[in-house]
Parts: C-alpha cells; sequence; structure tokens
C-alpha cells in the first residue's frame, strides 16, 4: 500500500446534531486506506437553532443565512481542531484538503426554472482561513447544474469501501433523511433517498419529552404503531417516484406531519412516536425489497444505527437479509458520511469525475465541489 495522502471529511447533516470529522488517508485514486482519527462535536444549541429555523422561510433570511454560515465555518474549525490535536496527529500542512459538507437548509433540484438549486451553509473561505488547510465544500450544485439531483453522493465512496467482493450488497444511511445506495458486481452503483430517517422522530421526542433523539429507541419501543396513520405517512407521492431522486426537510417536516395526524382520531405521543419509526423502517425495507432483492446483507449507518429499535424493526421486515451496522465491514457507522466527503475532496483535487450520473440522474459525471485554498 502507498502511503497515500491526509484528507479530513467533514459532515454535518440534516439530524442537526453536531458535526462528524474524520482525519484519514486516501490513495491518490481514491483508493480508501483509513481513518486516523475520529471527532464529534454537538452543535451549540444556539446555533442548532438558528440553522433549524432556516429550514423554512423566515425574515431577514439572508443576514440570518450568512451569519450562520460563518458560525458552521467556526464549529467545524474547531472539529479539524480537534483531530489535529489527536495523539500522533500531523501538522495542518500535511493535509491535502479538508471535504467539508455544510448545513443543507433548502434542497430542491430541478424545480421553479428546470435546474433548481441546493443550499450548504458554510463559509468555506472563512474554513480555509481558519485551519490554513484547503477547503472544498458545495459540493453538490454542481450534479443539480449538470441536472442531477445533487444526492445522493456516497454510494460511489460505498462502492469502494463495502463492494469488490463479488456480492451484491445494500448500504443505508440513516440521518435526518434515509438514502439507499445497492452495490452489485461489475455495475456502477444505485442509490437514492428514501424518505425520513430521524427527522421526525426527533422532532417528536423534542417536542413531547425535551430530548434531541430518541436513545437507542427507548421511547418508540414503549409505544403501538398505529396502523391508520401509518397509511396515511405511507401515501406520500414522494415514496412512489421512481429513482433518481432525493429529499430534506423542504418535505418531510413538522407541516407535512401534522395535517396526516389531525386526519384522525387522538394517539398517545408514544403511540406517534412508534409509528414515525415504524414509517422510517416500511419506507426503507420496501426501498430494498424492491431495488436490491438479490443484497446478500443490509449495512446501516448514520445515528439511525445507533436506534435498537429502529434496527430491530428493519431487521424484522427483512427476515432473510442480515441487517447489520457498517461495524462490522469495518468502518463505524457515525464515520462513514465524514470519510466520504474526505473522498469527495480527494477526487476534486485530483480532478476525478465524482458523481455517478446512474445515482442522480446528472446528464454525465461531474468534478464537484468549490476549492477555497489556504
Amino acid at each position: 500500500m502507498s502511503a497515500g495522502e491526509l484528507f479530513v471529511g467533514l459532515m454535518s447533516g440534516t439530524s442537526l446534531d453536531g458535526v462528524d470529522g474524520v482525519l484519514c488517508r486516501l490513495g491518490a485514486d481514491g483508493a480508501w486506506q483509513g481513518v486516523i482519527v475520529h471527532a464529534h462535536q454537538p452543535f451549540a444549541p444556539a446555533l442548532r437553532e438558528r440553522l433549524m429555523a432556516l429550514q423554512a422561510s423566515g425574515p431577514d433570511e439572508l443576514h440570518r443565512s450568512a451569519l450562520a454560515a460563518n458560525a458552521v465555518a467556526r464549529a467545524y474549525a474547531d472539529v479539524v481542531a480537534l483531530l489535529l490535536q489527536a495523539e500522533d496527529a500531523p501538522p495542518a500542512r500535511s493535509v491535502r484538503a479538508i471535504g467539508a459538507h455544510g448545513q443543507t437548509v433548502r434542497h430542491q433540484p430541478g424545480l421553479h426554472d428546470g435546474c433548481g438549486y441546493t443550499v450548504q451553509l458554510l463559509n468555506g473561505a472563512l474554513l480555509a482561513e481558519l485551519s490554513g488547510i484547503d477547503v472544498v465544500c458545495d459540493l453538490r450544485s454542481r450534479d443539480v447544474a449538470a441536472g442531477g439531483q445533487g444526492a445522493p453522493l456516497v454510494p460511489m465512496f460505498h462502492q469502494g469501501v463495502f463492494g469488490g467482493d463479488g456480492r451484491a450488497r445494500a448500504i443505508v444511511n440513516i440521518g435526518g433523511i434515509a438514502n439507499l445506495t445497492v452495490l452489485r458486481p461489475g455495475l456502477p452503483p444505485r442509490g437514492f433517498d428514501c424518505g425520513p430517517g430521524n427527522a421526525l422522530m426527533d422532532h417528536w421526542i423534542e417536542r413531547h419529552q425535551g430530548c434531541a433523539y430518541d436513545a437507542d429507541g427507548a421511547w418508540a419501543t414503549q409505544g403501538r404503531a398505529d396502523p391508520e396513520l401509518l397509511a396515511r405517512l405511507l401515501d406520500e407521492p414522494f415514496f412512489r417516484l421512481p429513482a433518481p431522486k432525493s429529499t430534506g426537510r423542504d418535505l418531510f417536516r413538522p407541516d407535512w406531519l401534522q395535517p396526516r395526524l389531525a386526519a384522525g382520531g387522538p394517539l398517545a405521543p408514544v403511540d406517534v412516536q412508534t409509528t414515525l419509526c415504524e414509517l422510517t423502517a416500511r419506507a426503507i425495507a420496501d426501498d430494498v425489497r424492491r431495488e436490491a432483492a438479490d443484497a446478500t446483507e443490509l449495512l446501516v449507518c448514520g445515528g439511525g444505527a445507533l436506534n435498537g429499535r429502529l434496527m430491530q424493526r428493519l431487521q424484522a421486515l427483512l427476515p432473510g437479509l442480515p441487517v447489520r451496522p457498517t461495524d462490522a465491514r469495518g468502518l463505524p457507522v457515525m464515520q462513514v458520511e465524514a470519510a466520504a466527503f474526505a473522498w469527495l475532496a480527494s477526487m476534486q483535487v485530483h480532478r476525478r469525475p465524482a458523481g455517478e450520473p446512474a445515482v442522480t440522474g446528472a446528464r454525465g459525471p461531474r468534478i464537484l465541489g468549490a476549492l477555497h485554498p489556504a
């Protein structure tokens, strides 16, 4: 194995729980060589509140978004510092680049004018200034400009890490939104967004229990899934759309949930939580059966992999398919997406296309991301 190059990957997803960062090593061709160190830092409550508010239109959005992008850059820089302070970590000058996702506040590809847009808040120039390292960010917009969905971007990385052994395999990342990757020997990866991951469950438990998330799915375990509410939730047209498709909090947000709740009789809050967990599990399982019936296993990453109730329901709904966290294949569940954005940065600095038209629907492969030199 060659010595490779060092990259940092930074990810803050639609769960809005904070920033995951990895310092990892990649070959010049993007070949995966492994994580050296991982760090996580929650968003400060005030920043999380500001970012949550920006998920919907409001007054003075340009000003608030610009300041939030600065704050995200500072939060990212803090995680970079944590990575480089780790024992035996190299100095900043040894890191080729940072791949930084930013915080998605709108995702509307193909809408409005035929092109649409996707917005991830991050002042990449400020992050380069604070870290002293080249920054690659705004990684979705080029794919959208080429007629693609701009998401998911991780299937090509999944192929490099979890493929190559001659077996068909499915990988689902469960963050705020759930997205599925399908790997088959000799074929390009496929992938798309399934629907809500943790976003609605997090909203509901925060509203009724004051918790940021349902730890291990413990609250959902205490309730009963309501079949009538579940049927109304699953009637959402997005679930029936063919791939390529992507979604976000633009669709699956509290004001999507509320009228579907109001259409039925009163339910105990715990039963709503259980039903929302079942919605996430059903949407994923339906897509796996439809799109990856030949898979030999389902690997799960993201925060949803830590929800015991959700993992149990996935296994129950897919009884013939082993459901395992990605740890079983050598990459811990909370490192996968950050590592993918390190990989995307490596592809950008080496001028290699990283998008997969079979996944996003773009007119062709494109070099993704904007570069802010240190």
